[in-house]
């Protein structure tokens, strides 16, 4: 019982610091901390903790691998992103989408899935201005612009492995990308099938008849996959080749800066400015926190407290995740919090029932796309100047879709 206190007190002091604006990384470093002054670890208990898992886990699970390939990652993404700035790619796919596919409906969704495919913090920002024109064009509810641009950007956060929570659950539990993605994948479909039903049909009209596009397909084409390319390119070599995300972006960086011909001096420029040292702060917290579980015993204690108390396995499973992911409205470090809670019932390697993994992070999407400390549901309240309520309340009913297919899939692959 007291395991499951500090873990809850280092969440509430973690809210506490992202209320008072301490920066994200820096705050889960503190919580961490924390966390392992409540639990009691001393420095020889989180030493052994370390030796015994690069003792008998295999490299790409323990946690200097992890806190590598997992912060270049994050830096590497925002590289691209500011690449793609400076080339002028990225302005021009809201015009393209509209003009390959002349939908309001599709432009309206399409534009921060695709912008979603390159997360980075505070991302939401690189599609808002799209869709809120778009939307006053059209002439729909700021707040409907809003739920739109916030709840199908997260489509990908399940399967993309530019998310660094896919691949940090893959190595947690031993399984292949391909194992994960696949049955992920249900997640992704129920949000935007039920995004489209019930955030798209209705109130939006199918076809605007009074704006004639004036570009050429061909000049369309050219421009989606400009923009689509790099990031098509990152997932086919994770989810073909297996190749670490982190080294596909490098890969695409690469490409696409000769391909647009920038200047070798212009190089150093876009990876300066798409640096922020941070993202390691925020990697290294979260996978710190992780380690102070393990070493404190915490894990075992809270399984043992759950499993006395008889709370039923898929409730416990699918709320775990739901309740930091609300607290905390962060993916990766509810990851790394709950999951290891969750192995002794998910299992790893090929034991792992994967049904259940999908049924904890559709857990986790739901308390992610419902909560006001989500930094994305405030910079689009914010922005779209409409309250964070409304904004829930367009997206509650596509939520509990992602809900019942993370359901389905414990029932039938758990």
């Amino acid at each position: 019982m007291y395991a499951l206190i500090a873990m809850a007190m280092a969440l509430v002091l973690l809210v506490v610091l992202l209320r008072l604006k301490v920066r994200l990384g820096r705050a889960m470093v503190i919580s961490a901390v924390a966390l392992a002054i409540l639990l009691g670890v001393s420095p020889g208990e989180f030493r052994q903790t370390v030796v015994e898992e690069w003792r008998d886990k295999p490299l790409s699970q323990t946690t200097g691998y992890l806190f590598v390939t997992l912060t270049a990652l994050v830096i590497l993404v925002n590289v691209l992103g500011v690449a793609m700035k400076e080339t002028g790619v990225s302005q021009r796919l809201a015009p393209a989408l509209q003009g390959l596919f002349k939908s309001r409906r599709f432009a309206l969704a399409a534009i921060p899935m695709m912008m979603g495919m390159l997360p980075t913090p505070g991302g939401i920002m690189l599609s808002a201005p799209m869709v809120r024109d778009l939307g006053d064009h059209i002439g729909i509810d700021r707040s409907h612009s809003a739920a739109i641009n916030f709840f199908f950007r997260h489509q990908w956060e399940t399967v993309w492995p530019l998310f660094p929570a896919v691949p940090l659950i893959q190595s947690m539990f031993g399984i292949s990308a391909f194992a994960l993605i696949s049955h992920n994948i249900a997640i992704t479909l129920a949000g935007t099938l039920a995004g489209a039903a019930f955030l798209l049909l209705r109130g939006i009209p199918a076809r605007d008849r009074q704006t004639k596009l004036k570009s050429r397909f061909s000049d369309d084409v050219r421009h989606f996959i400009g923009v689509f390319w790099p990031i098509a390119l990152v997932a086919a070599l994770y989810a073909g080749a297996e190749i670490p995300p982190a080294a596909g972006v490098l890969a695409a960086i690469v490409a696409f800066l000769a391909f647009h011909r920038v200047a070798l001096n212009g190089w150093g420029r876009i990876f300066k400015s798409g640096i922020d040292w941070d993202f390691a702060f925020l990697v290294f917290g979260a996978l710190l926190f992780k380690l102070n579980l393990q070493a404190g015993q915490a894990v075992d204690s809270v399984v043992s407290f759950l499993t006395e108390m008889n709370v039923p396995k898929h409730l416990l499973i699918f709320l775990l995740p739901m309740l930091v992911g609300f607290l905390t409205g962060l993916t990766m470090p509810s990851v790394a919090i709950t999951f290891p809670f969750l192995m002794p019932f998910i299992g790893t390697g090929a034991e792992a029932k994967v049904g259940l993994e999908t049924l904890a992070f559709s857990g986790l999407v739901c308390g992610l796309l419902t909560t006001p400390v989500h930094l994305c549901m405030a910079l689009s309240a914010s922005y779209f100047e409409t309250s964070l309520m409304k904004i829930v309340v367009r997206v509650i009913v596509p939520v509990l879709f992602i809900a019942g297919a993370g359901a389905l899939m414990a029932v039938f692959f758990g």
